[in-house]
């Protein structure tokens, strides 16, 4: 009988990005709590030996990533750049994506107020939004959604973890998001990035 524990571990470091779950439920035969479980046992491996790995749980997907504690060695190792932090308007339009999603550039633009070409297109770029299909609707614009990317820089699992969204029409609401958020990022994985440190872009209408 297959250690389960070991397969999904040796499935998870070979894939480099998350894998889903029913998929590993497909593959070993057995039912997906099974392999939540299993998952759920490695985590703990990782955490209670202090090895340098972590097992994330993303929505319905499960991905192997460094720990977060090693991220400044892994950066000069593989001389990667911190990605410039998120200016107010990327932050507002990924707020807009991430509540209502999937919604189309239009939609994202109706809330805001104000052109959002550029900021869809650089979080398109940075992987935290991603095309996933077209509306049934005269012109058919496409449709955006959050990416698993997303959830590692917010630090959580799952979409329902985000925290109320507040009145985005002023600047107050704007902080409040900003707090929540910065509440959520406790550190707990090696590709969060700060948005509390909302500066260093281009800024848009």
């Amino acid at each position: 009988m297959i250690d389960i524990v070991s397969v999904i571990e040796a499935i998870l470091f070979a894939a480099g990005d998350s894998v889903p779950i029913a998929r590993l439920s497909l593959i070993l035969g057995v039912s997906e709590e099974e392999v939540i479980s299993a998952a759920a046992e490695l985590r703990e491996q990782y955490s209670s030996g202090q090895r340098g790995m972590r097992i994330l749980r993303l929505e319905d997907k499960l991905q192997m990533c460094s720990a977060p504690e090693f991220a400044p060695y892994i950066s000069k190792v593989l001389e990667q750049r911190k990605a410039p932090a998120l200016s107010q308007p990327a932050l507002e339009t990924l707020a807009v994506v991430a509540y209502f999603q999937p919604v189309t550039r239009a939609y994202v633009e109706q809330v805001r107020g104000v052109d959002s070409s550029y900021t869809v297109g650089m979080l398109c770029e940075r992987g935290l939004i991603e095309e996933c299909g077209r509306l049934d609707v005269p012109g058919r614009p496409v449709l955006f959604r959050t990416t698993d990317v997303f959830l590692r820089t917010m630090g959580i699992s799952e979409l329902s973890q985000l925290p109320p969204l507040p009145d985005m029409t002023n600047g107050e609401g704007i902080e409040k998001l900003q707090s929540a958020i910065d509440k959520l990022q406790g550190g707990s994985n090696s590709e969060q990035i700060s948005l509390s440190e909302i500066t260093g872009e281009t800024a848009e209408e």
